[in-house]
């Protein structure tokens, strides 16, 4: 499963909005350097999927903001 991710770092809070059944839109509260923001990304999906965050991937997108996440199930 492919899912299309609009990122904002730099939030006042972590928080995961469905847009469609393909497409979320998530805040994080990490800054954009040095892949923490990335990081809180996969993190706060893996918590909010209910799966381990290996199973989570970023395909396409790392240094913007419209990310493409596979998720191995």
């Amino acid at each position: 499963m492919i899912l299309t991710v609009y990122a904002k770092p730099n939030a006042r809070k972590n928080s995961l909005e469905w847009v469609d059944e393909d497409t979320l839109k998530i805040s994080v509260t990490a800054a954009p350097e040095k892949g923490k923001a990335n990081n809180a990304i996969l993190e706060l999906l893996s918590e909010e999927l209910g799966i381990k965050k290996t199973a989570i991937e970023i395909v396409r997108g790392t240094t913007t903001r419209i990310k493409q996440i596979k998720i191995n199930l």
